[in-house]
């Protein structure tokens, strides 16, 4: 019986230790934000508790019809730690039984139980933010409040924002680990091990392409005439002067003009910026990195929100329309004092 390689034995190790490790971190978190609450609210899931501001979002959650939140009411967290555990304890057995049909199983089995967890939360989502009290004190005809699997959905005047946390990127790093053992067990990933001097570099970037490729990047395009500007709260219509802020947890909020983008980023000084994007003044809705833009201002620019200022991608561009539309030119860091 063929035996598993080395590499394919320490990833396994890697995988058990990344599941087993979830044990011990939120897996998911539910952020709401609305202007009476400027830090926002976070609900954090465990595997077996739930953390967070988890009273005063119960208290909210009364005046609009749903059920309040309680752990011992759920069975999952009276189960989920063990079959966590148990699915870390496989990986790392996995890597003494030298069986690839082993690996195998525990990657289909494993696979089931994400998908049947990720369908276990939507339905506990949809049932949460459905089944509402007929005698609540706000009721708002049609209304629902599920919020969503995984992104940003708006809800009355609070954004809701879902994302796995530490513990959930673990579980997903642990079952790539395990996918990519058996890819390389069944020789559909030899390309990665050859040549043998340039195994761990292949390896190692491979990996690192994986699970980056999990983690939310930007720019998102704006939908112009949909979308609302995170500030103002008007819809952006123009593809000229729009701009957008990632977070460091991936959530995006978007803005009709700079301006709006500037004052945001002052008064929510809590939401660390990973990421922040203008509309090119000349693309068609294109967003570029801020720190590569060059801007004007004033003159003959009228943006929606009279920030009047203007992104271009070349220093030549902007130069050109500095003298058509009679404006000034500037940079980011003025713009942003």
């Amino acid at each position: 019986m063929a035996t598993l390689s080395k590499l394919s034995k320490y990833l396994l190790v890697l995988a058990g230790i990344c599941i087993l490790g979830a044990l011990y971190f939120p897996i998911w978190r539910i952020e709401l934000d609305a202007p009476q609450y400027p830090e926002g609210l976070s609900l954090l899931i465990y595997a077996n508790r739930l953390a967070g501001d988890v009273e005063i979002i119960n208290g909210l959650n009364r005046y609009i019809g749903m059920k309040t939140l309680h752990a011992e009411e759920f069975i999952e967290f009276k189960v989920l730690s063990y079959i966590i555990g148990f699915f870390g304890l496989w990986a790392l057995l996995n890597a003494f039984l030298n069986s690839k049909r082993s690996v195998l199983i525990l990657l289909i089995c494993f696979a089931i139980f994400g998908a049947l967890a990720m369908y276990d939360f939507w339905r506990w989502e949809y049932e949460y933010g459905h089944n509402l009290d007929p005698t609540a004190a706000i009721i708002v005809p049609g209304m629902a409040y599920q919020p969503p699997l995984i992104g940003f959905k708006q809800l009355l005047n609070f954004g809701a924002f879902s994302i796995p946390d530490v513990g959930g990127w673990l579980l997903l790093t642990g079952g790539v680990l395990i996918a990519l053992v058996y890819g390389l067990e069944a020789g559909f990933l030899n390309w990665l091990i050859k040549p043998r001097k340039k195994k761990c570099f292949y390896v190692h970037d491979t990996f690192i392409f994986l699970v980056s490729a999990c983690e939310p990047t930007g720019p998102e395009p704006i939908v112009l005439n949909e979308d609302t500007c995170s500030f103002c709260k008007m819809t952006i219509s123009d593809g000229h002067f729009g701009a957008e802020l990632i977070t460091e947890k991936g959530r995006c909020f978007k803005f009709d003009d700079i301006s709006c983008l500037i004052q945001y980023r002052k008064q929510h000084q809590e939401k660390s910026s990973k990421h922040n994007y203008v509309h090119d003044y000349l693309g068609k809705n294109e967003l570029i990195q801020i720190e590569t833009a060059y801007f004007i201002k004033g003159g003959d620019i009228k943006s929606p929100m009279a920030g009047n200022t203007a992104a271009f991608r070349t220093e030549a561009l902007a130069m050109e329309y500095q003298t058509k539309l009679s404006a000034e030119k500037t940079d980011w860091n003025i713009l942003n004092k």
